[in-house]
């Protein structure tokens, strides 16, 4: 099976998330795990593991890691990711948040509708980046990049 069966997220260094970023954090997980696609591709011809993943994110060194395994915790693979690509991107997607919070409590939704689509468009090009950047190490589909990449911010923002 191509697919997450857990997810986990190493934040044992990271400062406490807020109340907004433990929401969206708890709701990308959710979503993850309910439908996704998520594959390992053949690497210099070794046999990989067949799924469902265990996966484990954390920021070890200023590098995004992706401990893998199998459901019966066999490591399956490990791969680390600069994190540089992602930072710009990331500082939009939460410069878009903290605007959309704050229309939520007192703007028209029509206002509320327009921030919305800014930070679909951002969290769209967050994960567009995550696919280049799993290119040849993970396969994914876009919803699953997406989710991917709000936990990546989660994990960016105690970083």
């Amino acid at each position: 099976m191509t697919r997450i069966s857990h997810i986990e997220l190493d934040d044992r260094n990271l400062p406490p998330p807020t109340p907004e970023i433990e929401q969206e954090r708890k709701v990308a997980i959710y979503d993850l795990l309910e439908d996704n696609s998520f594959a390992l591709p053949s690497r210099d011809g070794r046999v990989v593991p067949d799924g469902p993943y265990h996966v484990q994110l954390s920021i070890r060194d200023k590098r995004l890691v992706f401990d893998i395994a199998t459901e019966a915790e066999e490591k399956a693979a490990e791969f680390h990711l600069s994190l540089g690509p992602f930072r710009q991107v990331v500082k939009d997607y939460f410069q878009i948040c903290e605007s959309y919070f704050n229309a939520v409590k007192s703007l028209p939704p029509s206002q509320i509708e327009t921030i919305d689509m800014a930070r679909r468009g951002i969290h769209n090009e967050g994960s567009r980046v995550l696919q280049e950047r799993l290119e040849g190490k993970a396969e994914v589909d876009s919803d699953t990049a997406r989710r991917l990449f709000t936990l990546i911010c989660v994990l960016h923002f105690g970083g």
